[in-house]
């Protein structure tokens, strides 16, 4: 069972949360904002436990009734809002779902609390109409959205709400957690810890996923043989990385880090501070017949790439422009 104590850093946000509790301060409305799987609605749910249980403290007892119901997914007075359209949460879901539903008072606990996941997709009507439940909310109602981008929120609606912000969990504590609590070897939990910059649930999803080795593999294998690919080549290998289950952006992500290795070892020499100490060879041979600007030119055309195929720019151009400007470098 999860408790406050299972957040593994976050340590004002559960703060926040805890004090709220015990000072019967809780608001009506709460915005938790970061990365995806960072773990927000992990702590969503221990807040909605807490607030509904029995003993009335600051952690869940894990034994009561609603605790039970919460646990097996049945507290009917915690709500989990959902969306039928992918990449939308439109107006009918939060009259539905929520407006509809809010004038009803709680069916066994003294609070009705709804979480809200993916936020940033609520279209500006949904957000309106969500602005009007926010303005006169009952008593007994607590709203949690969660977002991996606040900006994508209206500022009336941010202005309704306690903002809460994920912070980038140590680098030690992640690789302590891996290690201890998923028997992630050493050299492997470093890898991830490379990758997750922060984020547990990524850096527990890297940990224990097949196709992260694979993708990792292919990865190498194109930036070790770029040079000498043809573009249609190297066209193919990209088209190979859509076949996994995997995101586009933890593939660059993996590119990154190989090329901040290769800049690191040019300018130290030094192999023990690299993520991918066991490619020290091609690392070194790269690292020879590069420039300091071509290396910074390719960490920069990354992180461009990532950009614009988070604006949904066309996937085969994106890559294109990048693996030529990696080419030339």
């Amino acid at each position: 069972m999860a408790k406050f104590t299972d957040i593994i850093g976050q340590e004002q946000l559960k703060e926040h949360l805890q004090n709220a509790i015990s000072m019967n301060k809780v608001s009506h409305a709460y915005i938790i904002n970061g990365e995806r799987s960072s773990g927000k609605e992990f702590i969503a749910k221990i807040f909605a436990m807490t607030l509904q249980c029995e003993k009335g403290g600051t952690e869940p007892c894990g034994e009561c009734h609603s605790c039970k119901q919460a646990l097996s997914g049945n507290q009917p007075d915690i709500i989990f809002v959902s969306h039928e359209k992918p990449n939308t949460i439109g107006v009918e879901d939060i009259r539905g779902q929520i407006n509809n539903d809010i004038v009803i008072k709680p069916y066994s606990s003294p609070r009705k609390i709804y979480i809200m996941n993916e936020g940033e997709k609520m279209t500006i009507q949904a957000q309106n109409a969500l602005l009007k439940t926010l303005e006169e909310p009952p008593e007994y109602a607590v709203i949690l959205i969660l977002t991996t981008n606040v900006e994508a929120l209206l500022p009336t609606i941010l202005s309704r709400c306690v903002v809460l912000n994920m912070k980038p969990v140590s680098d030690e504590k992640v690789k302590k957690y891996l290690m201890e609590e998923l028997q992630i070897p050493d050299y492997k939990a470093n890898i991830c810890v490379a990758f997750a910059r922060g984020n547990i649930g990524k850096a527990k999803l890297l940990a224990s996923s097949e196709e992260f080795e694979k993708v990792k593999d292919e990865a190498l294998s194109l930036v070790k043989n770029i040079n000498d690919m043809e573009i249609n080549e190297i066209v193919k290998a990209i088209k190979k990385i859509m076949e996994y289950k995997f995101d586009v952006g933890d593939y660059l992500d993996i590119l990154s880090v190989w090329y901040r290795d290769v800049l690191l070892f040019k300018a130290t020499k030094d192999a023990n501070s690299l993520i991918f100490k066991d490619e020290l060879q091609h690392i070194r041979k790269v690292a020879d017949r590069s420039t300091y600007e071509g290396i910074e030119t390719i960490v920069k055309a990354l992180q461009q790439a990532k950009r614009r195929l988070e604006a949904n720019v066309n996937f085969d151009l994106t890559m294109e422009l990048l693996l030529l400007t990696i080419q030339e470098n």
